[in-house]
Formats: structure tokens, C-alpha cells, sequence
């Protein structure tokens, strides 16, 4: 079994045991559990997409960390006039544990 969830404005393929990356969740603090929406579920054979059934449905995940992510070095250069300019930015990432992704009730 597996599902589709949105996690901040980015869809991922989860499963229970999976560990994902997400952006940082300010709420949560590590040990604590978060639902996150689902888009699908995958049961075998069975596909369920139907917002309406997936309305009750949340996976449940543990947070395991926060951390930053890996340095993206960015530079800027114009050819003849000396300008050069050089940033950085580390985004804050919170690393999950699906932990349960309960089955949609049949219709």
C-alpha cells in the first residue's frame, strides 16, 4: 500500500516505513506526529482519488529531525562592467517516518 500526499506545495510518493523530506514544519517538534493530506491511495489493486473519501483520510508520520539542507551557491556576473555578486541559501528541511496510512472507507 502506498499514497500520494501534498507536503509544502510538492506532492510525494510515501509508504508505510518511509522516511521523506519535507520543508521545516515550525510546529512540530521531533517525536511528535503530523497528518498530511492525501491525494491517492494505492491498496494493491484498488486506487482510491476521490476527494471526498480521501477527506477523512490522513497519513500519520513521525518527525525524526530538523536540519538544514545542503548549501545552493548562487552568482551573478556582467561581462565588461565588474559587477559580480555571490549568495548562499540552505533551506530548513524536517526529515518524516510514515508511520500508518489508513485505509479510505468503501462506498
Amino acid at each position: 500500500m502506498y499514497a500520494i500526499v501534498r507536503t509544502g506545495g510538492r506532492q510525494q510518493k510515501v509508504a508505510v516505513g518511509d522516511i521523506i523530506e519535507v520543508d521545516r514544519i515550525s510546529t512540530g517538534k521531533v517525536g511528535d506526529t503530523v497528518e498530511l493530506s492525501t491525494l491517492l491511495v494505492v491498496d494493491g489493486e484498488t486506487v482510491t482519488s476521490d476527494p471526498w473519501v480521501l477527506a477523512g483520510v490522513k497519513v500519520q508520520a513521525e518527525v525524526v529531525e530538523h536540519h538544514k539542507g545542503e548549501k545552493i551557491r548562487i552568482q551573478k556576473y556582467k561581462n565588461k562592467t565588474g559587477y559580480r555578486r555571490r549568495m548562499g541559501h540552505r533551506q530548513l528541511n524536517t526529515r518524516l517516518k510514515v508511520t500508518e496510512i489508513p485505509a479510505p472507507a468503501a462506498k
